[in-house]
């Protein structure tokens, strides 16, 4: 379990051991790792080689590796024309190359027992987008996409890939989001009112998201336990919903979005 210091995945770590599984449980803030019989904190940060090799060498001393969810990732809010590259690069080596690398560690014993399954946790932003959050998406849509054409690959063996969209959630994870924009902007920017107005919104709709991270963690362990396990899991029809009307109708949903923005901005 990757990201186990907070949020879903930190709720994850905790039903999972709950349910009898020894976790290995992986975050750069490890001291905020929850504890317990069948927990083991490790210190890990995707986006270095070493920490990632010495995370699976860790989980490895079990006789079967089941499960490698993939949950680490966080948002680099901003107009795209302010984000600097730097953090760009960051966003992408967290969300995807991070969950990448870690799988190609696994794969390997996986193939051997002929059995395990990676669970990459994406978000309803890998279909649906908005502004201020272009990066954001590109990696979740880019995990999407990567967990598919493995899922393709690695069926051969007995294993699978998978994706868990979350939605609205109950957590800190969008005041960091939407937190990260100022940090982001150049002084007067002309995306201000921009910003203004979706920073408002956020707050105002942010006390109503539908899941908590209890609610999340028991779509991870449907996916990763499912005998036979879906290519996409939500929390709720709402969600599955949204996700298929910025897929299938994406010119409506592109004009809802330029809808919402124009209001924002105003």
């Amino acid at each position: 379990m990757t990201g186990a210091s907070s949020g879903m995945g930190y709720a994850a770590t905790q039903l999972f051991a709950q349910q009898g599984w020894q976790v290995y449980a992986g975050a750069r803030r490890v001291n905020n790792i929850p504890v317990g019989t069948g927990i083991h904190p490790l210190s890990l940060d995707v986006t270095d080689d070493d920490s990632r090799k010495n995370f699976v060498q860790a989980a490895e001393k079990e006789a079967t590796l089941d499960v490698l969810i993939n949950n680490a990732g966080y948002g680099e809010y901003g107009p795209l024309e302010e984000v600097s590259l730097e953090k760009v690069r960051r966003q992408v080596e967290t969300n995807l190359f991070g969950a990448a690398e870690l799988t190609k560690l696994v794969l390997p014993r996986m193939r051997h027992q002929h059995t395990g399954r990676i669970v990459n946790i994406s978000s309803l932003g890998g279909d649906m987008y908005s502004a201020l959050g272009g990066w954001y998406h590109v990696t979740k849509h880019g995990l999407n996409v990567w967990s598919d054409v493995l899922d393709t690959e690695i069926r051969q063996f007995g294993l699978r890939s998978v994706v868990v969209e979350p939605g609205g959630t109950q957590s800190s994870w969008s005041d960091i989001a939407m937190g990260s924009i100022e940090k982001n902007v150049v002084p007067d920017t002309p995306y201000r009112s921009l910003i203004d107005g979706t920073l408002s919104v956020i707050q105002r709709v942010g006390s109503h998201s539908a899941a908590t991270s209890a609610d999340l963690a028991k779509v991870f362990y449907r996916a990763a336990t499912d005998h036979k396990p879906k290519r996409r899991y939500y929390f709720s029809f709402s969600d599955r919903m949204m996700s298929r009307l910025a897929r299938v109708h994406p010119g409506i949903f592109h004009q809802l979005i330029i809808s919402m923005a124009a209001r924002a901005a105003r």
